[in-house]
């Protein structure tokens, strides 16, 4: 395979650009959060492009999605979505990766050929899309599932050591990688090495937002707004946290925190770590002033944005993060942490503020915010100028539909 990131922008032959292709993409779970933004992202612009996009998944809430999943120019097929997630609350990487499997046996069996199969998250599906020689294959890694993944005993090593070898090997069965960043693109090579002695290097393919969707606030309250989902990696704590000690000065007794994101009742990750962020705001002494908001749709989102002061990123080494890029759509600055996507996202003392992840610091940063009015409304518009110029769907879209149109090209050569 060649070098994965060539010639991405370069010129087709006579014909590639305009041809109409048929796209499949698979995508493990179409739910609410960052990775199913991106998939449904991609399947828009690329139906906007002219293609034929259809996606496929193991389970799909209607009640529980992005809008375009439901009413969308692409069908959603579901296949699979009998199949456990977890066993006893474990095994949900081989339950993960048996669904896929089942998805792309789907596919194969009852779809005619597809010029593009666009892989995301899961890579052991590639081998069984491979059969299908007339398909050129992208596949889509947010970020390598074995540094994700907890190896703290023997046990999880050695029920991981497998799965991380086929996730190696199948991804390097793609005709096409792509990454979200180039953290993420620094962080593949170091941990697929044997890809990377091949020569093998993703092309980066940062996911965007839709600025329309984002008008200019109507109001700005002594609010600040968390969006994340409901996992412990997300660090929410920070947030409370920083809060708690922002309220600490007597001044500020009228500011609160909204805590909102994806929250899936049949993950007891999400259960169990948002009574833990409950007790968490009664300990601190902000219970009163702190609400949770759980899976928001896009317009109570949009609503949060609209009306708070700022938002707060709290993940560290978070491989891209696309909360940063909505808010700033929506003329708020942002305060993240200093490290992973957020640093090629978010221009410190700019759009916001990248700060070292601890209450002291992230409250120093709040506290500018609540002191100077016009830093924050100054920082809101280039806020929402960097992400028209940078992070556009429209920009996305046209990377993302030359990488599809180059990759099907190099099989008609």
């Amino acid at each position: 395979m060649a070098a994965a990131g060539g010639g991405a922008g370069g010129s087709s032959p006579s014909g590639t650009k305009t041809k109409k292709l048929k796209v499949a993409v698979i995508h493990p779970d179409l739910g609410i959060g960052g990775a199913e933004r991106l998939i449904v992202d991609a399947a828009c612009q690329l139906a906007a492009h002219g293609h034929d996009v259809h996606v496929f998944t193991s389970h799909h809430d209607k009640t529980r999605c992005f809008e375009e999943t439901v009413s969308g120019p692409f069908p959603v097929t579901v296949y699979g979505d009998f199949l456990p997630r977890h066993v006893f609350y474990r095994f949900h990487a081989v339950c993960a990766y048996l669904r896929c499997i089942f998805v792309a046996l789907c596919v194969l069996l009852w779809w005619p050929s597809f010029d593009v199969i666009l892989v995301d998250q899961v890579s052991v599906v590639i081998p069984l899309l491979k059969l299908k020689a007339s398909a050129k294959i992208v596949f889509y890694c947010h970020f390598p599932d074995l540094l994700l993944a907890q190896h703290t005993t023997m046990l999880r090593r050695l029920y991981r050591k497998p799965i991380d070898m086929i996730e190696e090997a199948t991804t390097g069965m793609a005709d096409l990688i792509l990454v979200n960043s180039k953290f993420t693109a620094a962080t593949f090579a170091r941990t697929f090495r044997g890809l990377h002695a091949r020569g093998i290097e993703p092309g980066v393919l940062y996911p965007a937002v839709s600025v329309e969707q984002f008008h200019e606030p109507h109001a700005y309250k002594l609010n600040f707004l968390s969006i994340n989902r409901f996992e412990r990696k997300k660090n929410l704590d920070l947030a409370i946290s920083a809060f708690a000690l922002l309220r600490s000065g007597d001044a500020l007794q009228d500011a609160t925190l909204t805590v909102a994101g994806g929250y899936d009742m049949r993950l007891k990750e999400n259960v169990d770590y948002l009574e833990e962020l409950k007790r968490l705001a009664v300990t601190e002494g902000v219970s009163g002033q702190v609400k949770f908001v759980t899976s928001c749709s896009t317009s109570e989102r949009n609503e949060l944005l609209s009306n708070c002061l700022c938002v707060l990123y709290t993940p560290t080494d978070e491989h891209f993060g696309i909360v940063p890029l909505e808010a700033m759509a929506a003329h708020k600055p942002v305060i993240a942490c200093n490290s992973g996507g957020p640093v090629e996202t978010v221009v410190n003392e700019v759009t916001g503020f990248l700060c070292d992840p601890s209450p002291a610091e992230f409250s120093k940063a709040m506290l500018k915010l609540v002191r100077d009015h016009d830093l924050a409304l100054g920082m809101g518009k280039q806020a929402r100028d960097h992400v028209v110029q940078k992070f556009s769907t429209k920009t996305f879209g046209d990377l993302l539909n030359s990488y599809v149109l180059n990759v099907y090209h190099e099989r008609m050569e």
